[in-house]
């Protein structure tokens, strides 16, 4: 019955007519292949309605419900004369990708959620952010096999194939120690039939790394991630890119590396995911648009004069606070976006610290690069020993902000690797061939989209010991870090009151809120919250 439902299926949603035509050009390739592969685009939604039987078979035990797939198209094969070269139905392999999966809470994996059920071979729709990413190498789709023993039936023919299911290593595919199941003799495969496809592996975490990696959070509550492996083969490899969001559907496995389990996803279809913004701008906010409509400078004045009040008095660092907001407004992900990059000069680190801390939480994607690591993609060897480039805060930061804190703390080769990002919004990743088991050198090219923010203690000369030069009225010292890097940065400003000189509004607010960090010091941070800036 399924079969029939199954044939119906195909004829009815154009199934049939896309088989036919990949069948087609199989034939007139007059190539035998060990395995034909064929992709099916399944609707859960209209095959349920035809027969909820067969829906729930193909959404809870897909890999048994591709063998019934596989056992229609055969005949389909055979009874139409599709592919002359096709001899058993064992050649035939098929990937069955759902369009969607029902919106349940039980078709959701949930990549921080413990226990991680990888044990159930069906499929599930996941969501979270490329953090690493592999370069595309081969895997073996399909193989024939041949029995050693000449007299053995199994000697000839397309009777022992092997195909690649999912989660399965190279070795589970092609290996020399299989036997004929007829008469127990060695197997060996006949190489001219193996059929190659392309892999990736990817490395993916849930988007609540994004809070985790802010520096700060209001948010208190505690989380556990882990990364876990996706693959993509064949037309799905170099579909992702690092950085992104991306929704996934696929079936969990294990997979074993020696005495290793990992836990990892094969990836049936891939979708990127662009979390809806608020859809509304707080009552508070347009009402003070109203008042301040006579104006075009007023509005933004009395926003830059209230902004931060959590952190900050208002009516201080009101260029700062002005500057902030202009470069938190053009952020996005587009690719020739506008960015303004923020460079502040000032010896009062502590305070500009925390006002672009508090300032960078606003974002979703508001990154605080923690000193320890890289700013910016680098290479190294994965779990299975093949280069795997690494995200890093930069990338990240998409569409953001990446805070990198004091610059004059970074040694020269990595200046000079932002000021390079500064001017391109690009930077490449060389990966040694010898080093990782390939066969030539690569370079990747990966897109920088994203605003930095960043400052120069300029205390920090004489910390040094470094020796300053005399300099004219209104210049200022920036011999820390090179003039073209300085140049790089979209806009400079030079706060010039050092940190012995506090004004008293300041000096109040930061003695309040070490004794009572909850309180609300103005009516401002009231009538205008954090919440109502982020919208």
């Amino acid at each position: 019955k399924m079969k029939e439902v199954i044939l119906v299926y195909l004829d009815r949603s154009g199934g049939l007519q896309k088989f036919v035509q990949d069948c087609k050009k199989y034939n007139d390739s007059k190539q035998s292949y060990a395995v034909y592969r064929f992709i099916i685009s399944i609707n859960p939604s209209d095959i349920t309605e035809l027969d909820a039987t067969l829906g729930n078979y193909i959404l809870h035990h897909p890999l048994q419900a591709a063998q019934i797939f596989q056992s229609v198209c055969f005949v389909a094969v055979k009874t139409l004369s599709l592919i002359e070269q096709l001899q058993t139905e064992a050649q035939i392999s098929i990937l069955l990708k759902p369009t969607h999966l029902p919106p349940l809470p039980s078709y959701v994996l949930s990549l921080s959620a413990y226990p991680f059920n990888y044990t159930s071979p069906r499929f599930y729709m996941s969501e979270g952010i490329v953090i690493a990413m592999g370069t595309v190498t081969k895997y073996t789709q399909g193989a024939r096999f041949l029995c050693t023993e000449e007299t053995c039936p199994f000697s000839e023919g397309f009777r022992c194939i092997r195909v690649h299911c999912p989660g399965a290593t190279e070795s589970a595919t092609v290996r020399t120690d299989f036997v004929c199941s007829l008469c127990s003799s060695p197997l060996q495969e006949d190489m001219k039939f193996r059929v190659l496809g392309d892999k990736q592996i990817v490395e993916m975490i849930d988007a609540k790394i994004l809070n985790a990696l802010k520096g700060y959070s209001i948010d208190k509550s505690h989380f556990r991630i882990q990364a876990f492996t996706l693959f993509l083969r064949d037309e799905l490899a170099n579909k992702m890119t690092i950085g992104n969001h991306y929704r996934i559907i696929g079936i969990p496995a294990c997979v074993q590396n020696g005495l290793q389990a990992t836990a990892c996803i094969e990836v049936t279809s891939v979708q990127l995911y662009k979390p809806n913004g608020p859809s509304f701008v707080s009552d508070n906010f347009k009402y003070l648009l109203s008042l301040t409509s006579s104006s075009c400078w007023r509005f933004t004045a009395v926003l830059a004069n209230i902004f931060a009040s959590q952190v900050v008095p208002p009516g201080t660092y009101n260029t700062l606070k002005l500057a902030i907001l202009l470069s938190l407004v053009q952020t996005c992900e587009k690719e020739n976006a506008d960015y303004l990059d923020l460079l502040i000069m000032t010896s009062d680190t502590l305070v500009i610290d925390r006002l672009l801390n508090y300032s960078l939480c606003l974002l979703p994607r508001g990154i605080r690069h923690p000193p320890s690591s890289d700013i910016f993609p680098s290479v190294s060897k994965d779990k299975h020993g093949s280069a795997s480039i690494q995200a890093c805060s930069a990338v990240l930061a998409k569409g953001g902000i990446c805070y990198i804190g004091d610059l004059s703390s970074y040694k020269k080769d990595k200046l000079e690797l932002l000021q390079s990002v500064l001017e391109s919004r690009t930077t490449t990743v060389f990966i040694p061939g010898k080093k990782y088991g390939e066969e030539a050198d690569q370079q990747v090219t990966v897109s920088v989209q994203t605003n930095f923010w960043s400052f120069v203690d300029v205390d920090s000369s004489s910390k040094k010991n470094i020796q300053k030069e005399n300099f004219l009225i209104g210049q200022m010292d920036v011999s820390l870090i090179p003039f073209n890097l300085v140049d790089g940065f979209g806009l400079l400003i030079y706060n010039e009151f050092p940190s012995y000189r506090l004004s008293s509004p300041v000096v109040h607010h930061i003695l309040k809120k070490a004794i009572n960090p909850e309180a609300i010091l103005y009516k401002a941070s009231q009538q205008f919250r954090t919440q109502d800036y982020e919208e």
